[in-house]
């Protein structure tokens, strides 16, 4: 008499195979310096967005607008992008490999922005952009940071 086949949703979950602590990964070495540049560079971005969309929020209702529409689209993407900037960072704590495809991407915007500012002539506002956003451009492609956001087979699941 044969089995039915088994459907793996419906069996237990065997918990991670290897007993890493938190912030160890196989070979037992912790989380290289450049995860925590990258995690707080991008927390901070995180804040400085989501304060951003508390003042264009209260200027909204101070403020006369030239179009309620854009004005509550502006807020809602300001807001989406702190979410979405403070989940990188969250994540890259972690070692997730995804969270380096966005940190450069928007690390790359941020130096689009301080080179823009800096040929404005606001040097303070360009600098303060563009070093923490090469220091994390840096720090992305360095092997220690690399091999940490790999996981392997082995390891806690991705999702």
């Amino acid at each position: 008499m044969s089995r039915p086949p088994v459907n793996p949703a419906e069996q237990p979950d065997p918990g991670p195979e290897d007993a890493t602590p938190a912030g160890r990964n196989k070979t037992g070495a912790g989380r290289p310096p450049g995860v925590y540049v990258i995690a707080a560079v991008a927390g901070l971005e995180a804040l400085a967005l989501a304060g951003s969309g508390v003042a264009l929020t209260f200027a909204a209702f101070t403020q006369p607008s030239l179009s309620l529409a854009g004005t509550v689209f502006l807020i809602v993407l300001v807001f989406a992008l702190a979410a979405g900037l403070a989940a990188v960072s969250v994540n890259a704590f972690k070692g997730f490999r995804w969270t380096r495809s966005a940190a450069f991407v928007w690390q790359l915007l941020m130096v689009a922005i301080a080179v823009s500012a800096l040929l404005n002539g606001s040097a303070v506002t360009g600098l303060a952009l563009l070093i923490p956003a090469l220091a994390v451009i840096y720090y992305l492609f360095t092997p220690k940071v690399v091999a940490f956001s790999l996981r392997t087979g082995g390891e806690r699941p991705l999702l």
